[in-house]
């Protein structure tokens, strides 16, 4: 089992039976010790965590993120909108724009909002727009990296962000209309687990930001990963916080100001805080493949789909000494890629069992959908004085009627 005290004080059964299923299940604990391990992770004074809240947006967390000290990445007006209904302000949300229109660029700069620009096209769009205004710049390095070539962000492989050979084309815009540059930032990729790796985009990058002289911040990006499979190690957090003071320190020496230095984990932060439970509703063989059926649909939970991710998988209850088999746990969509885990070893089920499906704080329910017309799942948060909180209610069959002209 992934994490066996995870239910501590609680019992998953009566969570179904009062929210329904599937569900989405948070322990407060976890998420706000995530929070404090990406805030205490260098000792240089003057650093910021950005919560990279596309990972999960849900509004409680905005708000438990913020009390921890987390200021807020954007990537849309719906973020921005999201994190000020939590009580970010502007100076605490950073927006990083891909492909933005005229009208989402302004939805920033008029709430003052800095904004991240991605491309020589964008920033000709945002000079024209904004003439005299500061901005920010996303580079790409050159270092990529990633658990799967759709999370990659950084090498030429990516749409994302200004190759270090388009800096003088950059730069020619930035003058003809009498921009400054306030920011860098970053982001090779997503799933992380080693050290040097992110150490390797940092190192790429801060010789880049040595040619702006009037940078009040540079962001190095997030990306890092936790162990989804039990036994996978976790990212070694005090090898790496070393290891940045030590070039955020010499960086700030050598540019001479203490610039703001961003992270902007998102995945760390929310990821292992969530498990999704379901329900088996059907037991089924086809030829030697055993078939758990539940309905935990990819409407719920795409990453097993769209990236082949791996999620441990238990099953309740627990039944000791049970015949193990390898059950193939697919979803009740109308897709034969409906599939949570392909053969698992795992023991003899019943229908109205429950499956726990971990580590799915992170790119769950914020990836979710209505295919099929489903209906999105509730949330709930165990909290840390022992109660239960509804934080999302579920989606009811009104839903998916609400934005229709009838």
């Amino acid at each position: 089992m992934k994490n066996p005290s995870f239910f501590d004080g609680f019992d998953p059964f009566a969570l179904i039976q009062t929210y329904g299923s599937p569900l989405y299940v948070y322990r407060e604990s976890i998420f706000r010790e995530r929070c404090r391990e990406m805030m205490r992770l260098v000792t240089y004074p003057n650093f910021s965590v950005n919560y990279s809240v596309k990972a999960n947006t849900n509004l409680t967390l905005l708000k438990i993120a913020r009390e921890e000290g987390l200021h807020a990445d954007a990537m849309s007006p719906g973020e921005i909108f999201v994190e000020k209904a939590a009580g970010y302000t502007p100076p605490e949300i950073f927006f990083i724009s891909n492909n933005a229109s005229a009208e989402e660029l302004r939805f920033a700069v008029d709430q003052g909002i800095m904004v991240s620009i991605d491309s020589i096209s964008q920033l000709a769009l945002y000079g024209r727009t904004f003439p005299h205004t500061k901005v920010a710049l996303r580079i790409n390095s050159g270092v990529g990296a990633g658990h799967s070539d759709k999370v990659v962000t950084g090498g030429h492989k990516t749409k994302f962000a200004i190759l270090e050979e388009q800096l003088d084309e950059a730069l020619a815009i930035i003058e003809q209309y009498d921009l400054t540059v306030a920011g860098l930032n970053q982001h090779i990729g997503s799933f992380v687990l080693d050290p040097e790796t992110y150490l390797s985009g940092v190192r790429a990058l801060l010789p880049i930001a040595m040619r702006f002289k009037d940078l009040e911040f540079i962001d190095l990006g997030g990306g890092f990963g936790m162990p989804y499979q039990a036994g996978q190690p976790r990212l070694d957090l005090k090898e790496l916080g070393e290891a940045l003071d030590v070039l955020l320190y010499d960086f700030a020496k050598n540019y001479g100001r203490m610039v703001q230095f961003k992270i902007e984990p998102g995945r760390y932060i929310s990821a292992e805080c969530c498990v999704l439970v379901g329900t088996v509703n059907a037991l089924k063989s086809n030829g030697d493949d055993l078939y758990c059926g539940t309905d935990l649909g990819f409407n719920n939970l795409i990453r097993p789909v769209l990236y082949d991710a791996y999620h441990e998988v238990e099953t309740l209850p627990k039944r000791e000494g049970a015949p193990v088999h390898p059950y193939n746990v697919v979803g009740n969509i109308c897709e034969s890629g409906d599939i949570v885990a392909a053969e698992r070893p795992l023991p003899e089920m019943k229908e109205g069992d429950l499956v726990v499906v971990y580590d799915t704080g992170a790119y769950g329910y914020s990836m979710s959908s209505q295919y099929n017309n489903r209906l999105r799942p509730a949330e709930v948060l165990l909290g840390e004085d022992g109660q239960v909180k509804l934080i999302r209610r579920r989606d009811t069959l009104e839903d998916l009627l609400r934005n229709f002209e009838v």
